[in-house]
């Protein structure tokens, strides 16, 4: 028998009892088995805790009301999980059980999902690529050979094989959008405060946001009526009242009234060619459901880049002081004094990327240097919000590629850190101003890799940028897409 796939279909089939949770719950844990040694998607899988759970929500009598009843999910190593290890793909971490659950985790679960396990990332969602993870590479299941982006490329890849219909990820610089545009499935990354991030490792606490991988829009916005909303454990989350973002979207794909601001003086170079023709595709593929296309400039948006790598860096520099092998983690033993057990449990549990970062991060907050970087940071940054809120008086959203390039190959970039980093530079902009952005699937390479859009929105004004996706994937096909290594490898 063949089983649903997508959030709705499976939640409908298992109210129905066409099929048991457990029998769902069982088909996503073989697909993982057969799938995760060459993609190594997932760094830990809750196997018995998955099918106890499924088995449970099967015994339940009033379980109709519940929107992800059965529902497979997978989560970011770095959302805590009870009982489940976190450990943010890092060294320092590696033996962590966390004895809570983050916010997001008990709203799934309260809504009938099954936790099947945690998925591969960049350490402390640092990077763009997950070759930065401590337990080796995430790979694309278009191509082994390729990177499915960063920093949640576990869950992006699990996704796009299949493995689950919805994965949860983190987006600080693009984490959720760039590795969804790179493995073909939609990435949602909310307005910051719209989901609580209690419960989340922090890499940046300004920036980061959680939100969900799926293979449609519809999925996304199931997901997102379900984690979003206020959270008296956050004290950042907003207390604006949360729409129904799946009543939100158009049913006939129909953008009338809509406009679509295009920066254009930000494509004229480091664009390759394929993304470029996809993207321009795209925009006339709007134009003919009703969308208004029009110009928009982003003055500041060439600054987004170092701006964030000294705020992302001087915020993650005072979130991982915290990991010094005192309380929980790894703790290097053969330390004499105190300080030394300090410099030997973060050098020896920390990987390259992360101590760039806070040996970066530091320095911008040092007293001589604070004027000169973290202060003129943040003084741009504010110039690029205002930017895009000049953008907004006469666009409802604004469209960009997702990424300059499709997915390129493992260690690629990994010795030259700066054109690493600008694989974010569509996506960072969003974080530094606090806005909501989506990436789906807007065509492919010559090669057949996946190529991303992506449409930004007012703050809080999510619902909007969902009903512009959906009205572009009911219009074309490219999210029915699915890699043939996926399909071959779990034959």
């Amino acid at each position: 028998m063949d089983l649903p796939t997508d959030v709705r279909s499976i939640r409908d089939a298992v109210v129905k009892r066409d099929v048991s949770a457990v029998e769902v719950c069982q088909a996503a844990l073989d697909r993982i088995d057969a799938l995760n040694a060459p993609l190594n998607a997932f760094r830990a899988i809750a196997r018995e805790r998955a099918l106890a759970r499924a088995a449970e929500l099967d015994g339940r009598r009033h379980g109709a009301s519940l929107p992800l009843l059965g529902v497979p999910i997978a989560l970011k190593d770095n959302l805590c999980t009870r009982g489940i290890p976190t450990t943010a793909s890092s060294r320092i971490l590696e033996n962590y059980v966390p004895p809570y659950d983050a916010t997001v985790v008990k709203r799934l679960e309260a809504a009938g999902a099954v936790i099947v396990g945690k998925t591969n990332c960049d350490e402390f969602a640092m990077g763009s690529s997950t070759e930065n993870s401590a337990y080796g590479p995430t790979r694309n299941p278009w191509a082994l050979d390729r990177t499915p982006g960063g920093s949640s490329g576990g869950s992006a890849a699990a996704v796009a094989a299949g493995m689950v219909a919805v994965a949860l990820g983190s987006d600080t610089g693009g984490s959720i959008r760039q590795p969804a545009a790179l493995c073909g499935v939609v990435g949602f990354k909310p307005s910051y405060a719209r989901v609580s991030r209690y419960g989340l490792l922090a890499f940046a606490s300004s920036l980061d946001q959680i939100g969900p991988f799926a293979s449609s829009v519809c999925d996304a916005a199931l997901v997102l009526n379900v984690i979003a909303g206020h959270d008296a454990c956050d004290a950042t989350s907003s207390q604006a009242a949360v729409p129904d973002f799946s009543a939100a979207l158009s049913g006939e794909g129909d953008l009338r009234g809509i406009r679509i601001g295009v920066p254009r003086h930000l494509f004229r170079e480091g664009v390759d060619r394929d993304v470029m023709q996809a993207f321009d595709a795209a925009i006339e593929v709007t134009r003919h459901r009703g969308a208004e296309i029009v110009d928009v400039t982003l003055e500041h948006s060439p600054e987004a880049i170092p701006v964030y790598y000294v705020i992302a860096t001087a915020e993650a520099s005072a979130n991982l002081a915290r990991y010094d092998g005192v309380r929980y983690g790894f703790r290097a033993k053969d330390a004499a004094t105190l300080t030394e057990m300090y410099d030997r449990t973060r050098g020896r549990g920390f990987g390259r990327e992360v101590k760039r970062r806070v040996i970066l991060g530091t320095y911008v907050l040092s007293a001589g240097y604070y004027d000169a970087y973290y202060r003129k940071a943040q003084q741009v940054r504010t110039l690029i919000r205002r930017d895009y809120d000049r953008a907004f008086t006469s666009a409802d959203v604004i469209a960009m590629p997702t990424s300059p390039t499709a997915a390129f190959k493992l260690g690629e970039r990994t010795d030259d850190p700066v054109q690493m980093y600008l694989s974010d530079v569509f996506t960072v902009g969003a974080n530094l101003a606090g806005l909501p952005g989506i990436s789906l699937p807007c065509g492919f390479t010559a090669t057949r890799l996946p190529i991303g859009l992506q449409f930004t929105g007012r703050v809080l004004e999510d619902a909007t940028v969902l009903r512009v996706a959906h009205a572009y994937e009911r219009a074309t096909s490219w999210s029915k897409e699915r890699p043939p290594v996926a399909s071959e490898l779990s034959r």
